[in-house]
């Protein structure tokens, strides 16, 4: 059999009808016989070009409300039959099966109809069969069938079947098929998420099918990709193309940022995931000064984020500080200009959307999959261990050290002080040496820690960190409980008269 086939037959039978029409000519054309059903049927008849009905080869008309319209065996064997095999090509001539040397078939919109909050029996008409099974087929027996499974591929077809007049090769038609099992395996990833949503199987299945290849992964030696739909939560109004980098900043930021989404202007700078300035003021530029106050150094190439829109007057002290995104939920256009100023800022508006109730990642040879950390600490939460009692205004603060804790690699310490965050340890193996980090480096930014509040992301197993926290001036704390020597670290604050509360929940971020 030779590599390359001449198109002599082709099975059209597709949803939608978009850019069909130049492949249906072009194939037209070159003398190819036209198979069809249905509303495909139709389409191609009023272009004035001759069509075979798909019951005349099968002697059964579409049956069950169109739930069976190919699924014959004179269809199948047209697509099945290997044409360097007697047994096959004898069959064929037997019981008077057409070759298909074509098969252009698209599915129902099974996960549009899910979006769109259909009715469970509209959803389930949704589930093709015949266009699924045809795809499959046509995609397994590529060495004699060129099999199209998606409008998307239609330019591609088109140029495949011009450039030799009709003549495709191997090479293509093994291309083809892949992207045809890229189809059929997301549409039945979609439909078993559908029925799983309650979990009952105990399995991990996803499927995206937007993806882009990055300038390099975490590191110039290393490839990277994004498979996801950026588009879809952000415009993009300026700057470069997001690096690996940016992104994993950008979902962080966007995160953090979730925490006060109806709140007083609230600003946020971040580096390397973690929020490295952050404070709520009654506008947009206070609240930028001081979040940029917490940690100048680090905020030079970080990621900057307002849950409210930018003005002018804040775009211009923005404007003066090299950073490599800005997101707001929107921007005063005279703002946007001034912040286009810089070829590569990467400036984004931050849409409305739901984001995914669920995190993965990699681990070993699979993935850990878990449910996002939905929970914010309220003041409901809150349950009084100390003597001591904390003010309403510190109790504001507690809230708000909490939430920036929740968004802190672990170990992790956050200081606050007037909804501004003086510092943060980070990351650190101990929460000793975290409290250690974030007092000293809230001193060398000269911010006055006594009154400042503390959160911690789990409990003290000792009460060592609030007798440090106290002596530098520290005089309420957040934290979750539930240690065996909780007792410890109350007994401390009662005799130092510093008011503590716990809040029952845990928030590492490993």
């Amino acid at each position: 059999m030779s590599h390359s086939k001449t198109v002599k037959s082709a099975l059209i039978s597709v949803f939608h009808k978009d850019g069909l029409e130049p492949i249906v000519k072009k194939l037209n054309e070159q003398g190819v016989t036209i198979y069809s059903t249905g509303g495909t049927e139709t389409f191609i008849k009023n272009l004035g070009i001759d069509v075979v009905p798909v019951e005349d080869v099968t002697s059964y008309p579409s049956i069950l409300g169109g739930r069976v319209k190919t699924l014959h065996p004179k269809v199948f064997g047209g697509i099945l039959n290997r044409q360097d095999h007697d047994g096959d090509v004898k069959e064929m001539e037997q019981y008077e099966i057409p070759q298909l040397d074509i098969v252009i078939v698209d599915l129902y919109p099974f996960e549009k109809t899910v979006a769109s909050g259909a009715s469970e029996q509209e959803i389930i008409e949704k589930i093709d069969i015949g266009g699924i099974s045809l795809i499959r087929a046509a995609a397994k027996n590529f060495k004699d069938v060129l099999c199209v499974s998606s409008m998307n591929d239609y330019e591609d077809l088109l140029e495949v079947i011009s450039k030799n007049n009709g003549e495709v090769s191997l090479e293509d038609r093994k291309r083809f098929a892949a992207k045809a099992f890229n189809v059929s395996s997301h549409y039945d990833t979609a439909i078993f998420n559908y029925f799983n949503q309650n979990e009952e199987e105990v399995v991990y299945k996803q499927s995206i099918t937007e993806g882009k290849q990055l300038r390099y992964g975490e590191n110039p030696h290393q490839k990277g990709y994004f498979f996801g739909d950026f588009d879809a939560i952000f415009d993009q109004l300026h700057g470069k193309e997001l690096s690996y980098n940016n992104l994993l900043d950008v979902d962080a930021a966007v995160n953090l940022m979730g925490e006060f989404k109806n709140d007083n202007p609230t600003f946020a700078i971040l580096k390397h995931n973690n929020a490295c300035g952050l404070a709520q003021r009654a506008t947009v530029l206070e609240a930028y000064k001081d979040a940029l106050a917490g940690d100048p150094v680090s905020a030079f190439g970080g990621v900057l984020i307002s849950n409210t829109a930018i003005d002018l007057a804040t775009a211009e002290e923005i404007h003066q500080l090299f950073c490599e995104v800005v997101i707001a939920p929107s921007y005063h256009e005279d703002a946007l200009e001034l912040l286009k100023g810089k070829k590569n800022r990467i400036i984004l508006i931050e849409k409305e959307v739901e984001q995914p109730s669920t995190t993965v990642r990699t681990c070993l040879n699979g993935v850990l999959v878990q449910d996002k950390n939905l929970k914010t600490d309220t003041q409901e939460n809150l349950k009084e261990v100390t003597d001591a009692k904390p003010t309403s205004d510190q109790i504001e603060d507690l809230l708000f050290a909490s939430k920036i804790s929740k968004h802190t690699k672990s170990n992790t310490i956050v200081l606050v002080k007037g909804k501004q965050l003086c510092a943060s340890g980070t990351g650190q193996t101990s929460r000793v040496d975290a409290l250690r980090q974030s007092i000293e480096k809230a001193q060398s930014f000269k911010f006055d820690l006594n009154g400042a509040v503390m959160a911690s992301d789990a409990f003290f197993p000792f009460p060592d960190c609030v007798e440090i926290a106290d002596k530098a001036g520290i005089t309420s704390v957040i934290q979750p409980g539930g240690s065996i020597k909780d007792q410890l670290s109350i007994d401390y604050c009662n005799k130092n008269n510093i008011s503590m509360v716990m809040t029952g929940t845990r928030h590492f971020k490993h």
